[in-house]
Formats: structure tokens, C-alpha cells, sequence
């Protein structure tokens, strides 16, 4: 098997992304200080607030990649990287659109009929429109071709029925995007025969039922579908390549900053603490540092492939399995220097609280550390 090539530098224009940073930057200063967000761990997961992303809009910071054509701002890929870091960083309350922005969009532009780029994407690039994903499945873990919801053909479109799970924002989102299997399984071909719908949550045969977190969160959800119809203009792509497309589009969810970013507003809040002496001085702190910006330049080198619509499916496998390593290691080094409450305060105690909470979802959204020790071995040649 051939070696995939290196993912090469993305080439930063280091002069505009620097004005673009600094504009975001005093954007979010300004929401800081009008109390409009508390800074959060694992924000992009867990903070929903439609009134920031209606903001976000209102600035051009969404829907940056879609074209001018569509209601978007026809910017770069690295355009895009540079203000979802920012925000990230920050702890900004993104999840509304979080998956729409990074995930649908790309799929709409590259698979998508003309006609329903234009519906769903200028609302998506005005905050007025929110996805999920449909691709996990009970039972199946991150074993995507065994997906069981099926679709058959009816009057005027299909029916689906099956089961969703872990569907992030299904009980607040618009519609989100079905793997399911309209030609039976082949065990010689398992990839052969997949489909993707774009199934609306508020349709009939449709049942959102909550998956309430033991810290009491809601943001997953399992999704019955029941004899859903999807009308044939809701077909998204071609019928039986929805593995091609699904592995394309995990590229652009497994290679974001938010796969080494849901954890840093605790590790900036830790080093704040260190350098005002409230908790003991480690040199494991630089450690992290340095993970975090080697991260940063991998990450960025493949947003700087899909830019260039070249495959990243390995290197965006290698920037997620390091990245939520990375994040799982800074919960844990700021909960071994909690410190005493009088010294640290309790907002940095609360951001541990969450951070160590969602630490064991880290390696498992977007791909299994083991799925993706086997991606990542394939994609290099191993036996």
C-alpha cells in the first residue's frame, strides 16, 4: 500500500490572519466585559446559546467558507481555522452552530444540489439554521458500515427507519444529515450500499428522546426514526456513496482546533494561577504548552489540505487522536493542582469540574482512539 504523503505547512498569510485574530480577539473582549458568555470548558459541545451565534453572524464569522453566491463570505479555510481558535480559546458558547458551520457546510458545498445550497446555507451563515449528524448507531460504536437504519424507496421520496444516538443538539437543531442502507449488507463489500438523507427533526416519524449526562448536561440525544419520509430532493449526493462521503466529511471533524482547544480555557486559567503563585509552580506546565502549539501547526496544516481539496483523512485522524489526548492530560494536571478554594476561587474549580466530567467523551466522539490507531495505521502502509 502506498504512503500518504505528508500534509505539507498551510502557508499562512501571516499578515491578514494576524489583523483577522485581532479583530476577534476585541470582539470577544467586548462580549467579556457586556457578561454576554462566562468562559467554559468543552464549549463547542456544550454551550448553546443562539444569541452569541446570531452575534457571531452579524460580524461575517459564520459561514466564512461558503461562497458570496450563497449568503457567505467566500473567505479560506485558514480564514475560517483562525476565528473558530479564537473562540475556542476564549471558552465562547458556539454549539448552535458548531456542526452546521464545520461539518454541513463543507458536505453542502461538495455534495449538496444546487437547490439545497440554497436553502440551508445562507441560514446557516446568518445563525438562523443548526444541524446534527446521524451517523452512530447503537451497538456499532464507531463502526460506521454496520449502520442498520435503512431506507427504502417510496412514493416520492424514501422511508427511513432505524435508530440514532449520541446525536449532539437533535432536541434544539433544524434537520441533520442520515447515514443509512438502501442495498443490503455485502460481509465481502461492508462500505457498498450506504446512503445519506437530509432528515428534518420536526417531520413526521421523527422522536428526539434526551441522553441526560450523570453531571446532568443535555447535549446528546437518540433519535427513533420511524417510517420518516425524506422527499427525493432531500437525498444528499449520490445513492450508495455515503461512505465516500461520510469519511470526507469526518476529515473536516476530526482535524479542528476543538480537538485540542476544549480544554485550554482551563490550561490558560492554570497557568494564570501559577503565575500569581494561588497554586505550586510545575514544569509540566510548559509540556502542555508545547503539545498544545505543535497541535496548533498540525491542525492547521490540514486545514490547509482541505482548502486545497486534497484527502486528509489520515492526518486529520493522527491531529484528533493526539489532540484529545492532549486535552484529557490538561484535565487531569489542573485537578492534581486544584489548590484550596480560598486561593483558587471556585470559577477555576468549576472549569475542572467539567473538564475531568467530559474527559472520557474526548476519545470517543469523532472516532474511537482505537478506530483511529487502525485509520491511522492503514493510511500508513502498516500490517
Amino acid at each position: 500500500m502506498a504512503r500518504t504523503r505528508l500534509v505539507p505547512p498551510a502557508g499562512v498569510d501571516h499578515a491578514d490572519t494576524a489583523r483577522l485574530r485581532a479583530d476577534v480577539r476585541a470582539f470577544l473582549a467586548e462580549q467579556l466585559a457586556a457578561q454576554t458568555f462566562v468562559p467554559s470548558v468543552d464549549s463547542w459541545l456544550c454551550g448553546w446559546d443562539e444569541a452569541f451565534t446570531e452575534a457571531l453572524a452579524a460580524r461575517g464569522y459564520l459561514g466564512m467558507t461558503v461562497p458570496e453566491e450563497y449568503g457567505g463570505h467566500g473567505r479560506s479555510h485558514i480564514e475560517r481555522f483562525v476565528v473558530t481558535e479564537e473562540l475556542l480559546a476564549a471558552g465562547a458558547p458556539v454549539a448552535a452552530h458548531w456542526i452546521a458551520d464545520r461539518q454541513i457546510v463543507p458536505a453542502l458545498l461538495k455534495h449538496g444540489t444546487d437547490a439545497q445550497k440554497r436553502e440551508f446555507l445562507p441560514k446557516i451563515a446568518a445563525g438562523k439554521c443548526f444541524f446534527g449528524i446521524g451517523m452512530s448507531e447503537p451497538d456499532s460504536g464507531s463502526d460506521l458500515a454496520s449502520v442498520r437504519t435503512r431506507a427504502t424507496r417510496t412514493d416520492g421520496g424514501w422511508s427511513l427507519s432505524g435508530t440514532k444516538v449520541w446525536t449532539s443538539g437533535a432536541h434544539r437543531a433544524h434537520a441533520f444529515i442520515v447515514l443509512a442502507r438502501t442495498a443490503p449488507a455485502d460481509p465481502a463489500h461492508r462500505h457498498d450500499g450506504l446512503s445519506q438523507f437530509i432528515v428534518r427533526f420536526d417531520g413526521p416519524g421523527v422522536e428526539v428522546r434526551p441522553i441526560v449526562s450523570m453531571n446532568g448536561g443535555h447535549h446528546f440525544n437518540e433519535v427513533i426514526l420511524d417510517g420518516a419520509f425524506v422527499p427525493e430532493d432531500m437525498v444528499f449526493g449520490e445513492i450508495g456513496d455515503g461512505w465516500s462521503q461520510v469519511t470526507s466529511e469526518l476529515s473536516f471533524e476530526r482535524s479542528g482546533p476543538e480537538r485540542l482547544l476544549s480544554t485550554f480555557p482551563l490550561l490558560a486559567a492554570t497557568a494564570e494561577s501559577m503565575a500569581q503563585h494561588r497554586i505550586s509552580y510545575d514544569a509540566a506546565l510548559g509540556r502542555m504548552v508545547a503539545r498544545v502549539a505543535g497541535l496548533h501547526q498540525m491542525s492547521t496544516a490540514v486545514a490547509g489540505a482541505l482548502e486545497r481539496d486534497e484527502p486528509a483523512d489520515v492526518p486529520a485522524a493522527v491531529v484528533k487522536l493526539l489532540g484529545t489526548s492532549t486535552e484529557g492530560d490538561i484535565a487531569d494536571f489542573a485537578d492534581l493542582h486544584t489548590g484550596d478554594e480560598t486561593t483558587t476561587g471556585p470559577g477555576f474549580r468549576d472549569l475542572i469540574a467539567v473538564a475531568v466530567d467530559q474527559r472520557p467523551g474526548f476519545t470517543l466522539r469523532g472516532g474511537t482512539t482505537e478506530v483511529l490507531r487502525g485509520v491511522i495505521a492503514r493510511g500508513l502502509g502498516m500490517r
